[in-house]
């Protein structure tokens, strides 16, 4: 009897967290704030850790919030953004040299100069990709509090500062606006079961982040091949932003508040480092592709890629060259640092 009571009030304060996620998001969604849903909910169920009232998220709700997450970030796969990769294949190369730079540049920084193990420096390097970075970092039982705060200040500073700066430059032309239907009902749930199937294999494996890495690898991959349509309901996609920032939210139960705080120097000096070497590969990738720097700069800038995007399309940039440079390197983050973080953690024990 006991611990049927004791199983219910846990289940409630799950729920009770989830809800204060959720109001978090909305709040910063009515502030037109980026990644509302994700960052807000990370803001509120920290500020719960804060009042020593959070609570650890079950597994299960966990393994939810990753296998949402990965399907959602796979649906951006569509065959007409990999149609567009193939239109600029000289500046997506400099974008992958300039992910390598940024992360090598910062990541060094990081390590000699701040002291961050290595890690930690890794992904606090990694320029966009945020749900993705911040799942790995949660399951690897990484400094997630002084991540998110160089994530998070990279992508503030870009959204603040970005558009005066893209002002002075030459702007490009309107386009497309990425979009598409919502997936069928069946469609939804194939998908979530092989990724669910793909993600407990990659675990058996010691990958990182299986669930998200598995489910990402499904939905792309039936994406690019047009075998499913359409992105994820907006509903289920809130909603699994929701859970997976109360996930990564409630890892702030054990990080100190000085060491936040502490963070802010390295958070800087990562930006500075970042966007410079953004900047000159951005230079280089418009003379290649004939675009104004000013659209480069947005593609090669190590934010969000729905900030970025949304932001070109308010500066009348090219949202095709913007969006699909930000989209595979979006994918090829999600994809690939899960795989280099096992590889690190296999070092580590050799």
């Amino acid at each position: 009897m006991l611990r049927d009571r004791e199983t219910v009030r846990n289940g409630l304060r799950q729920v009770g967290q989830i809800l204060v996620a959720a109001a978090g998001g909305f709040v910063f969604h009515l502030l037109d704030v980026p990644a509302a849903w994700l960052s807000g909910s990370v803001v509120a169920v920290g500020l719960l850790c804060a009042a020593r009232r959070a609570v650890p998220m079950a597994p299960g709700l966990a393994d939810a919030a990753m296998l949402l997450a990965g399907t959602s970030m796979g649906a951006a796969a569509t065959p007409e953004a990999m149609a567009a990769f193939a239109r600029y294949p000289a500046s997506l190369m400099l974008l992958a040299l300039s992910v390598a730079a940024v992360v090598i540049t910062s990541g060094l920084w990081l390590v000699r100069l701040s002291r961050w193990n290595r890690l930690d420096a890794l992904l606090a390097s990694m320029p966009g990709a945020l749900s993705t970075v911040m799942a790995v970092a949660a399951d690897r039982n990484a400094s997630v509090g002084p991540i998110a705060v160089v994530q998070s200040f990279r992508l503030a500073v870009l959204v603040v500062v970005l558009p005066s700066v893209l002002f002075a430059l030459e702007g490009g032309q309107g386009g497309i606006v990425f979009g598409g239907m919502a997936m069928s009902a069946l469609s939804l749930g194939v998908v979530l079961l092989l990724g669910w199937g793909v993600g407990e294999v990659l675990r058996r494996l010691r990958m990182a982040a299986p669930l998200l890495l598995g489910a990402t690898l499904v939905s792309g991959t039936a994406h690019a091949l047009s075998i499913v349509d359409g992105l994820m309901p907006p509903s289920i996609t809130t909603f699994g932003l929701v859970l997976l920032g109360c996930f990564i939210g409630a890892r702030f139960r054990s990080v100190d508040r000085h060491a936040l705080v502490a963070s802010m120097p390295a958070a800087f000096a990562s930006f500075v480092l970042s966007i410079i070497v953004a900047s000159v590969f951005a230079f280089a990738a418009a003379g290649l592709a004939h675009v104004p720097f000013g659209t480069a700069l947005v593609a090669f800038a190590p934010g969000g890629l729905e900030a970025m995007t949304v932001l070109a399309l308010i500066m009348g940039l090219d949202p095709i060259f913007v969006g699909s440079h930000h989209l595979a390197r979006f994918l090829g983050i999600g994809i690939a640092l899960p795989m280099i973080v096992s590889w690190m953690g296999r070092r580590r024990r050799a």
